[in-house]
């Protein structure tokens, strides 16, 4: 196999975190193709590390299921379909490469079926107190909506969604909110979010919270749906027109 080229690594800056990041970026962008085999050796050789810090890279990516390492095979990389979909680390590589749109059509899929189910859930079960904080917070991101203050309203935007999915009362919702949180990030870090957001999105955002606080359950999940709808049909318009992974919206 032809070495690829070494990229910038967005690591920690020890020896083990570039070897890890700069393989993990370069498999999930394609840049080393699925079924492709090295050896521990021509790490070694390219990044110039000892062994011991190639081993202890490959058994991160391994427990990604970015690769299989086999004695007297080598390693090999693995097909998008063992890769553990849900890490961080896979999702940001995914992010930062070609597979962009893909990853973040996918979160985006991902919140449409979560959050309106998350939403009526907090309605039923959210404390008062929890739900008045949530009205605060809805506020103030109407607020920076409104200023076109990008910085503050992720921020918050981000802490509403995290409050809904904590408020559920389901556990495993609330494990999801830094999925959720990496589809404002990539929007935002990419160019793929409104200065000013429409009007009608910062007032679901009040909707929902005013819905939870008064336990109005289909009204919650309504707003919330409306939200992630409408997100859905921003983000439509750019991924049906990629073509990086073989799939296009219908028109």
């Amino acid at each position: 196999m032809t070495e690829p080229e070494e990229t910038p690594p967005s690591g920690n800056g020890d020896l083990r975190g570039i070897v890890l990041d700069t393989l993990g970026h370069e498999i999930c962008d394609g840049l080393i193709a699925t079924g492709a085999t090295f050896t521990t050796e021509s790490i070694q050789t390219r990044f110039e590390v000892s062994r011991s810090v190639v081993r202890e890279a490959l058994h991160a990516l391994e427990a990604l299921g970015l690769i299989s390492a086999k004695r007297r095979v080598g390693v090999r990389v693995l097909p998008e379909s063992h890769w553990n979909g849900f890490d961080l680390q896979v999702i940001r590589w995914r992010l930062a490469g070609r597979g962009r749109i893909a990853q973040l059509r996918s979160l985006t899929e991902l919140r449409g079926a979560i959050e309106p189910a998350a939403a009526r859930l907090a309605a039923v079960r959210a404390p008062l107190e929890g739900a008045g904080d949530l009205v605060g917070v809805a506020g103030r991101l109407w607020a920076a909506g409104r200023e076109g203050d990008a910085d503050a309203f992720l921020h918050l935007d981000a802490r509403f969604h995290r409050l809904v999915l904590e408020m559920s009362g389901n556990e495993m919702f609330a494990q999801l909110h830094p999925l959720v949180e990496e589809v404002m990030r990539g929007r935002t870090r990419y160019g793929l979010m409104p200065q000013h957001p429409a009007p009608e999105a910062l007032q679901w955002h009040i909707d929902i919270a005013t819905a939870i606080q008064a336990g109005e359950a289909d009204r919650a999940a309504a707003a919330m749906s409306a939200i992630t709808e409408r997100s859905l049909a921003e983000m439509s318009s750019i991924w049906g027109r990629d073509t990086g992974d073989g799939f296009t919206a219908r028109t």
